[in-house]
């Protein structure tokens, strides 16, 4: 018995070969999405929006930064904060005044007679929860960069003790002058150098 082929739901439709899609036939394919035809029918600022992006291939780095109104306004108060915190460490470090242990000190020399009369003032810092009292050793040279004209290194050696009193000061006279001096101040725990120079 012979059995019938029964029909194709989609018997009007034409099958494709069993080799393969035939590449004659895939040039003539015809896609209907094309970028450049779909621009052509586009506005004016679509095809500036594209053109935009097809030319933006360099990296910037500030222009993102500064792209609208408030990413400039906080860039710039970054840098003004910066620039404030600059000035303020470069101010304490001219004016001479140093943290040691919850207080703050301030170093003034000045020359009398071949000696330096060197005058140390203790502040104690108002939101510090801790300040330091008792002996401090003092050290006073010459730093090693500078040129003392003599082969020995002169060193003078004090002890002052800090008290509770928020303000106190301290008046010793080193036996020597030099453009600039190093002066160290030692406690139990820290270590402070120095570098002054005498009027």
């Amino acid at each position: 018995m012979t059995e019938e082929k029964k029909p194709r739901p989609n018997a009007n439709y034409k099958l494709s070969k069993p080799d393969g899609p035939n590449p004659a036939a895939e040039e003539n394919i015809v896609f209907y999405y094309n970028r450049e035809r779909r621009l052509e029918k586009a506005s004016q600022a679509v095809k500036d929006l594209y053109a935009k992006r097809g030319t933006h291939n360099s990296f910037n780095l500030f222009k993102p930064l500064v792209a609208d109104k408030p990413r400039a306004t906080l860039f710039f108060t970054i840098l003004l904060i910066c620039a404030f915190i600059i000035i303020v460490s470069l101010v304490n470090r001219i004016g001479g005044s140093y943290s040691f242990e919850g207080n703050k000190i301030d170093i003034n020399g000045t020359r009398f007679e071949g000696a330096t009369i060197v005058v140390l003032t203790k502040t104690v810092k108002k939101n510090s929860n801790y300040s330091y009292t008792g002996a401090v050793d003092v050290a006073v040279s010459y730093p090693s960069g500078v040129n003392a004209g003599t082969d020995e290194v002169p060193v003078f050696y004090h002890r002052i003790f800090f008290s509770m009193e928020p303000v106190e000061e301290y008046r010793f006279a080193v036996p020597f002058v030099f453009p600039e001096q190093l002066i160290v101040l030692q406690s139990e725990k820290s270590t402070l150098q120095i570098k002054y120079k005498p009027e």
